[in-house]
């Protein structure tokens, strides 16, 4: 994985609101290789899906950049006319299946109708010219012909998420932001669309960035993990790097761990982490995990840690890992 489709420089992303600014995503760097797939995980409210949407040069109001740079195969998005935008990046070189798939699609529309919209709207053609495009695509995620004549309610959860997919693939991106895709979906439908990502994953030559609550999902899922808190990133390595004997560098990893159940091993009981996360308009000096962390000490309460290498590919956030 040497070729890089993804570069995050520096980027921060505020929501401005009456009480001040919320610093949802606060000065982070990272790189996407060509067919990777980049898990993200954190508690919620980290920064995860404000990381996701703002990758598509879209944060959700009222959310602005406030620096840093994003660039897609080397072209810098920040800067570029909104139409170009909608022209040139956002479905074409990177798309999103977003948490929730029945939130995404319009009850009242047959998912026909719907899914040809996404496509007119990027390569105008006729419905006629669309069919089969849509079929091809229904196909890819292991659902037949005749779900585009449906509505969103006639289909089940795993088969919504689907029609989400296939509908992120329309344009051939080569970046898929995937939010939570598994989301209120049973074990087994769980496991069929992870199993249909990791086809799609192949058969595209896509890269992925995996948004997730579940450590035990990302394991199976990520190459490398991306560990996020309070708009930062704390940890960002190798999957080996953490579930191995090893283990993790950053105290709020280890944290995460401890608190996962494990299905071979005996665990007496699941650690938790105590108090809650800070305000983000009014951060907390130093470190931002230094309130609630186990091993704290004078520096973490003064003094913010870089993200820093502490060994090849392995870099966290953390003044005892250095």
């Amino acid at each position: 994985m040497s070729e890089k489709v993804l570069e995050v420089k520096n980027l921060k992303m505020y929501y401005h609101t009456s009480k001040g600014a919320v610093r949802a995503i606060d000065d982070i760097s990272f790189s996407l290789f060509k067919g990777e797939t980049l898990g993200v995980v954190g508690e919620s409210g980290c920064g995860k899906t404000s990381m996701g949407t703002s990758l598509l040069r879209m944060p959700t109001v009222p959310g602005k950049f406030e620096g840093g740079e994003i660039l897609i195969q080397g072209k810098s998005i920040i800067p570029m006319a909104e139409r170009d935008v909608r022209k040139d990046i956002r479905w074409q070189t990177i798309s999103m299946v977003f948490q929730g798939a029945m939130n995404c699609l319009t009850p009242v529309y047959t998912v026909g109708r719907q899914m040809y919209e996404t496509l007119y709207e990027h390569k105008p053609m006729s419905k006629k010219e669309a069919q089969p495009i849509i079929e091809e695509y229904l196909g890819h995620v292991g659902l037949p012909p005749e779900v585009a004549k449906r509505y969103p309610h006639e289909l089940s959860g795993g088969m919504k998420q689907r029609v989400v997919i296939a509908t992120a693939l329309f344009l051939k991106p080569s970046i898929v932001i995937l939010d939570e895709p598994t989301t209120a979906l049973d074990v087994v439908v769980q496991a069929q669309i992870i199993n249909l990502l990791k086809r799609l994953k192949q058969e595209f030559g896509l890269s992925f960035i995996f948004i997730t609550h579940d450590l035990a999902l990302e394991s199976e899922v990520s190459d490398r993990i991306c560990v996020m808190y309070a708009g930062k990133i704390v940890e960002l390595c190798e999957n080996a790097q953490v579930f191995g004997p090893q283990g993790p560098a950053h105290p709020y990893t280890e944290k995460l761990l401890l608190a996962t159940p494990r299905l071979h091993k005996k665990v007496e009981s699941l650690a938790f982490i105590p108090g809650a996360p800070p305000d983000l308009v009014n951060p907390p000096q130093g470190c931002r995990f230094a309130p609630r962390c186990h091993k704290v000490f004078d520096r973490c309460l003064v003094e913010e840690p870089p993200l820093r290498e502490i060994e090849p590919g392995h870099m966290a956030a953390c003044w005892r890992c250095f």
